[in-house]
């Protein structure tokens, strides 16, 4: 990595440095994104029958425990098939998507084979999270301006100079990205692991050496 010093000589001169630091994290919070699709030419009658099915998967999940439930998808499309360039009319799509939110992760499978088994027949996505990404972002925080201190002390060591080893000035680099991982469901048996995520934080820092 570059290191930058000034060229002006005054009794105290600047260094500046970069810190990175790394957290790894187990998440405690599950995503499920998973719904209903139906089809068919009448509109009225594929969307009571969407709702009902909704409904049913919405109360079933409630009753096992599972509350944190909202809407995250609702729509309506016209669906054509093209033959020889001509567009055939196929009557319309209703599709409503739920999200599932649980701190209970391994709970996961069970939530997506409840709702299967109620009529779900699209899922889309299981993501895990953290509940308090901060928390662990400022612990990264904390290890970069470490390892920007570390590597003051080592040039200063290196080079002879006397080093204020508190640094002046501190900027963080850029807003954290709170990880993700994302998981597609092939079969309800197959069990789902949260596994690690990583939480990254990087610094720039300017000290004064003599």
């Amino acid at each position: 990595m570059a290191h930058s010093f000034s060229d002006n000589r005054h009794p105290f001169d600047t260094m500046t440095l970069t810190g990175q630091g790394t957290v790894m994290a187990t998440p405690d919070m599950a995503v499920i994104r998973l719904g209903v699709q139906t089809t068919g030419y009448d509109l009225p009658q594929i969307q009571a029958d969407n709702a009902q099915i909704s409904q049913r998967i919405i109360q079933s999940l409630s009753q096992a425990g599972y509350t944190d439930i909202r809407t995250i998808q609702y729509s309506i499309d016209r669906i054509y098939e093209y033959q020889d360039g001509n567009p055939i009319d196929k009557g319309y799509s209703v599709r409503n998507m739920i999200e599932i939110r649980t701190n209970y992760i391994d709970q996961a499978g069970n939530i997506i084979d409840t709702a299967v088994n109620m009529g779900a027949n699209v899922v889309d996505s299981i993501s895990f999270e953290l509940s308090d990404p901060q928390l662990y972002y400022q612990h990264a925080l904390n290890l970069a301006v470490d390892n920007a201190i570390q590597k003051a002390k080592s040039i200063a060591a290196n080079l002879r100079i006397k080093l204020s080893p508190v640094p002046v000035r501190i900027i963080e680099g850029g807003a954290p990205a709170v990880p993700l991982q994302q998981f597609q469901r092939e079969a309800a048996a197959t069990p789902i692991l949260p596994g690690e995520m990583r939480i990254e934080a990087s610094i720039t820092a300017d000290f004064l050496y003599s």
